[in-house]
Parts: structure tokens; sequence; C-alpha cells
């Protein structure tokens, strides 16, 4: 144990107190990149993870070994994030901030989309980062130094919140990884210091929508009225993602995060107009929903203290 101790230490980067160690995942576009460069210009340490690491090239050639380290991961592999976690610990001796970014949507009809390719969409935008998160709160209790604040930005999307035709399956991975990270978040003893928040951005130049897999068109669903192409038609990416890292950049500094935040006006319009209708449905509906108690029981009164909790 003393000579292993002794070998991280030669091995572990000397930085300032003050500089954060960042891993993100997905770094060699889009949102991902956009963040670890951010994170990089505000003189923070930065593990950049990718399947194709010569994409960061260029900011290896910028970035010395003592602010950068580049590793290639697939997301879906345990083992791989296992591995990137171990030579961060090596490396720079801890983690600070934690972006689960890699990801990738399916465009087409359920009826279309392969099973096969449906599941793997799970494995790399939830299963992927579920792992990381638990390998997040094992290195904050065991390798960070205590009283040290670990944050976990964990990337859903407007279509996390609000479904759409044509994505579903990037929609239900959405969905899956922002109610795993509320139950996760409630589960994190306070004295770990660690918090979770969920960004939820609408439609960013990210070039997120030109790289999705489309498959061919269910004959079933071949009108040119489909539901699904008259919405791709009429989308507009409104967003910069060198704004939303700038942005993120900003949260990770805050010492309250919210559970949600959207990035983009249009996010923001489809997650207030969704949740307004929720409670509209709701509130039209609670005489039927309470009908279903059981006789004897005070309803009202357990609803206030479940919403006490909350």
């Amino acid at each position: 144990m003393i000579r292993i101790t002794l070998e991280l230490e030669k091995q572990t980067v000397k930085m300032p107190v003050e500089q954060r160690v960042w891993f993100v995942t997905g770094a060699s576009g889009g949102f991902g990149q956009a963040i670890t460069e951010a994170a990089l210009e505000a003189g923070e340490c930065v593990v950049a993870t990718a399947r194709r690491v010569e994409a960061l090239a260029y900011l290896s050639e910028k970035y010395p070994p003592s602010r950068l380290l580049v590793q290639k991961l697939d997301v879906s592999s345990n083992s791989e994030i296992d591995s990137a976690f171990d030579n961060m610990i090596k490396h720079f001796g801890r983690v600070d901030v934690v972006v689960n970014n890699a990801g990738y949507a399916i465009f087409g009809e359920v009826e279309g989309i392969p099973e096969a390719d449906a599941r793997k969409e799970f494995d790399v935008q939830f299963w992927g980062p579920v792992h990381i998160c638990k390998k997040t709160a094992a290195t904050a209790r065991e390798v960070n130094a205590k009283g040290s604040r670990v944050t976990i930005f964990n990337i859903s999307s407007a279509g996390g919140y609000n479904a759409n035709p044509g994505i579903s399956f990037y929609s239900a991975s959405k969905f899956a990884l922002e109610g795993f990270t509320e139950s996760f978040s409630k589960e994190l003893a306070s004295e770990w210091g660690i918090r979770c928040c969920i960004i939820e951005p609408g439609g960013f130049e990210t070039g997120w929508f030109g790289a999705g897999i489309t498959v061919p068109v269910h004959p079933a669903y071949e009108a040119k009225a489909s539901p699904f192409r008259s919405l791709r038609s009429s989308i507009v990416m409104l967003g910069d993602p060198v704004k939303a890292a700038s942005a993120i950049l900003n949260l990770s500094r805050q010492d309250q995060l919210p559970m949600r935040v959207q990035l983009g006006s249009d996010s923001l319009a489809i997650v207030q107009a969704k949740a307004k209708k929720v409670l509209k449905d709701s509130e039209e509906h609670a005489e039927l929903a309470r009908s279903t108690d059981k006789d004897g029981m005070d309803g009202k009164a357990y609803g206030e203290m479940i919403i006490r909790r909350l």
C-alpha cells in the first residue's frame, strides 16, 4: 500500500488549490468541445474524453499535461470508464466537475428503429452516465480531500422533458437520465459534497442534428404529412454552444444549484409550457385522482406531507 501511494504521488500533477479538475465526455465536438475549451481558457484542468481522440490533438498542442489529459472513452463501456477515472486520479489526484455530455440521436419512427440500435442509445446516454455518476461518488468519498465539492452536470435536453415524434429513444433515454439524477441526488449524504444539476438545452449549433442516425422510413409512415418529418423541417437551431459553455462554467461556481436549468429560449418555452399543461390537467382531474383513495384516508393531509418533502 505504501509503494502504491508513493507511485501515485509521483505521477500526480501538482496544481494550485483553486484550479478545479473537469471530467468531460464527448469532448471532441458540440457541447463537450465548447465546455472543454471554456474550462481550459478559464484556467481549469480538464480530462477530455472522446471516442475520437485525434479530434482533440489541437488542444494537446496548446495546453500542457499539467492542464489537460486526453482519454479515449466509449461511455457504453464500463471498463473504459473505470480506466479513465483511474488515469484521472493518477494524473490530477481528484475530480471537481463532471459533465455527462456524450450522446447522439436516432431519427425515425418507433416501428422503424431496430431494437439493437435503441438499446445502444440507452447504453450511451443512460447507462454510461449512471456508471460515471457512481464512479464520481466513490471518488468524492475516497479520493478527494475532505470538505471538497463535486458538481455533476448531466446533459439532458428539452426533449428529455417534453418528447417529440421521431426521436423517441433519444427522449426516453433523457427522461430516464433525469429521473435517475433526481433520485441519485437525494441519496447522497451532504458531507460527501456532491451536487447534481440537469441541463436541458434546446436547439444548438453543435452538429448534433446532422450527426444523428436516420433510419429508413417505415412503410406505414410514408405519408408526406408524417408528424416526424413535419417537425424536422421546422426545427431552428437557436443556441450558441460557446454561450452555453460559458453558462455552465458560471453555474459550476454557484453555491446553490437548481435540479434543472434550461438553456435557450426555446427550451425555456417548451419546459414552462409543458409544466403548465401538466398542472392544468392535474387540476382538472383532481377529483378523479382523489376518488381512488381508500375509505377513511386523509388524502389531502398526506398530499401536503409529500409536498413538504419535495
